[in-house]
């Protein structure tokens, strides 16, 4: 009887350089009118490339390096403090965003028309997630802080940016989904 591996020595290949890629893009900061790094559209092309499974493992093991206190992070930075920061939900919120986005393509295909929502769906979760963290953190810190004002901070200067990590990534993986 034939036992079927979880995963294969390609695919944890595969998992270990899109997390190394993925680590590589957080360290990348790109001055704009608030600087971003390229760390969504390293999320975005494994969950596009791989798929739910081997994409969400990924940035699993990317957040677990960060965890132990490796310096994957934006900044360089790493640890439980990172995570449990403000922008520790963002962080958290790559895991969901790998899964879904995954999840939709794994469903659906590759084509730019199952791609391009399913990655802007993803985006959404990571949004949704690193704001009610940012929420929480800055009101416990600080003080209460309403919503509008979060989305202030947190979203609205970097929707132009996300925008055009989405699309690249999504470019991508159209120009590799055969590849790997």
């Amino acid at each position: 009887m034939e036992t079927k591996k979880l995963l294969t020595t390609k695919d944890m290949t595969l998992v270990a350089l899109f997390t190394a890629l993925i680590v590589v893009c957080a360290w990348i900061s790109v001055p704009f009118t608030v600087p971003f790094t390229l760390q969504t559209f390293a999320v975005l092309t494994a969950a596009g490339l791989l798929g739910a499974k081997k994409g969400t493992f990924s940035v699993l093991l990317y957040v677990l390096l960060g965890a132990v206190g490796l310096p994957v992070f934006a900044g360089f930075k790493g640890g439980i403090a990172a995570l449990l920061g403000p922008t520790g939900g963002y962080i958290i919120g790559f895991l969901f965003t790998a899964f879904i986005t995954g999840l939709i393509i794994d469903r659906f295909g590759k084509s730019l028309k199952v791609v391009i929502p399913a990655m802007i769906l993803g985006m959404i979760i990571c949004y949704i997630f690193g704001t009610a963290w940012f929420m929480y953190v800055y009101t416990q810190a600080k003080e209460a802080v309403s919503l509008m004002t979060v989305l202030g901070w947190c979203i609205f200067p970097f929707l132009i940016p996300d925008g055009i990590k989405l699309a690249l990534s999504a470019i991508v993986v159209n120009r590799l989904k055969e590849k790997i």
